[in-house]
């Protein structure tokens, strides 16, 4: 499982016109399942995203995450980062998880996400998405488990 996260001051996301998910500062998260993948693995790569400590403290450093700032998440699945760049020009998804089971695990990070108490908004699984988005940095991660 992998998240792309990037610190914002703002972002949102779009589907048909209709604003789905939009926070003010805290972290956009593009989450792509791959196969093999299971709700261990959400939980330990949300563990990773809510702990990651790279909001500034009082002294400029990154130190704190996005609990600590009061933020937020927007979690927008994103299949592609399951790609296999490796060979030629055209990437290949064979490595990302079925449908189904990637659905499946995209709402189980956002449930466990929203039970941990960090607000979280969120794009539609499998829509084609406009995501805007003020990258505060710019910083940003990949992370995966």
């Amino acid at each position: 499982m992998i998240a792309l996260i990037q610190r914002v001051s703002e972002a949102s996301v779009t589907v048909e016109g209709e604003v789905t998910g939009a926070i003010g500062q805290g972290l956009l998260v593009l989450l792509g399942v791959e196969q093999g993948d299971d709700e261990a693995k959400a939980d330990k790569l949300l563990h990773k995203v809510s702990g990651y400590r790279i909001f500034s403290d009082e002294n400029g450093k990154m130190n704190l995450n996005v609990s600590q700032v009061g933020g937020s998440l927007l979690v927008v699945s994103q299949f592609t980062l399951a790609a296999d760049t490796g060979k030629g020009m055209r990437p290949s998804f064979s490595g990302g998880a079925h449908p189904a089971d990637a659905e499946r695990l995209y709402e189980c990070f956002v449930a466990r996400a929203r039970e941990s108490g960090v607000p979280t908004e969120t794009g539609r699984f499998a829509a084609d998405m406009k995501v805007r988005l003020l990258n505060d940095g710019p910083v940003t991660f990949w992370l995966q488990v």
